[in-house]
């Protein structure tokens, strides 16, 4: 494929002047019904400046012209669905940086045009990782956990520990499950994740018994304690009952999602896999990961080491 150089947008042309070039551009390497689509999808998408206006139509209908090719109907509902433009991106032989840029241009006409397809974007909390903790370490909060002065503080704070270090669960994630959230399903353990990202998350086999036991005695509700998940303090009582206790580090949630993310890096041989390849770039490593298959809720518990023995 011949991709034009992108270029950022200098420079103001106003809203009828941005609309009179799209309907003007008529690419010779474009065919006529990809430039129809990309017109038409570029318009709804509203660019600011004409730079912009540029960047999208190619890619639009480059991505037209792709589908055309498969026999795809060249509307939106179709052509900008994620999975075709995941498709098209796998395809294309094209540099990591036009792939990028095409990525990016893409997605903004499909959030535009088709936002039922693209829900808004509700990542993690990234910043710099913690320091994932050893088992010892983890041995220790649980201890802690076991030397509470009551069953529900001693449930809930091993609750704590185990949806942290056992499902990587942080922040709102943490405080919105509910003991009907924790289920025995698909040969391991799940819990099924609220809030703006729901997901199921299977838990590390260690941590099943611990975390079912707590569940139970939650039952429909939190199984941190607490009456309302939008509180920010809910679970500030239980991190002090086991912060540095019995020379213990500080217990901090940035770090039990360490734990668990080493542990899934273990259990899915990453690091050999890194070493073999002679190491990897995060980018190109989300693009890699980006057209692989999931696989099914039977899969993620076999994988990540959380079946039920």
């Amino acid at each position: 494929m011949d991709f034009p150089r992108f270029r950022k947008y200098k420079g103001v042309m106003s809203d009828a002047g941005v609309s009179a070039y799209i309907r003007r551009w008529k690419p010779s390497s474009v065919s006529p019904e990809g430039a129809v689509f990309a017109r038409e999808a570029v318009v709804r998408a509203a660019p600011e400046g004409r730079e912009r206006a540029k960047s999208l139509l190619w890619a639009a209908g480059k991505l037209a012209d792709y589908g055309l090719g498969l026999g795809l109907e060249p509307v939106p509902e179709v052509l900008l669905h994620p999975s075709v433009i995941d498709r098209f991106f796998r395809d294309a032989c094209v540099p990591d940086g036009t792939l990028k840029t095409l990525r990016s241009c893409l997605r903004a006409v499909g959030r535009r045009v088709v936002p039922q397809f693209y829900p808004a974007d509700a990542t993690l909390p990234q910043g710099r990782p913690g320091k994932p903790y050893s088992p010892a370490e983890i041995g220790g909060f649980l201890a802690l956990a076991d030397a509470q002065s009551t069953r529900a503080r001693r449930l809930r704070a091993s609750a704590l520990v185990c949806l942290g270090a056992g499902a990587g669960l942080v922040r709102s994630g943490l405080r919105d499950v509910r003991g009907a959230d924790v289920c025995c399903r698909s040969g391991g353990v799940l819990v099924d994740v609220r809030g703006p990202w729901p997901r199921a998350v299977p838990v590390l086999a260690r941590y099943h018994d611990r975390l079912l036991d707590a569940a139970a005695f939650a039952g429909s509700a939190l199984i941190c304690g607490g009456t309302d998940p939008g509180r920010q303090n809910v679970t500030h009582s239980l991190v002090r009952a086991l912060d540095g206790g019995g020379g213990l580090p500080r217990l901090e949630a940035s770090r039990l999602r360490s734990t668990w993310l080493a542990g899934c890096s273990r259990e899915l041989g990453l690091a050999a896999f890194l070493r073999a390849a002679g190491g990897i770039d995060a980018g190109r490593l989300a693009v890699l990961v980006a057209g692989l298959d999931p696989g099914s809720e039977e899969d993620a518990v076999r994988i990540l080491g959380a079946a039920r023995p």
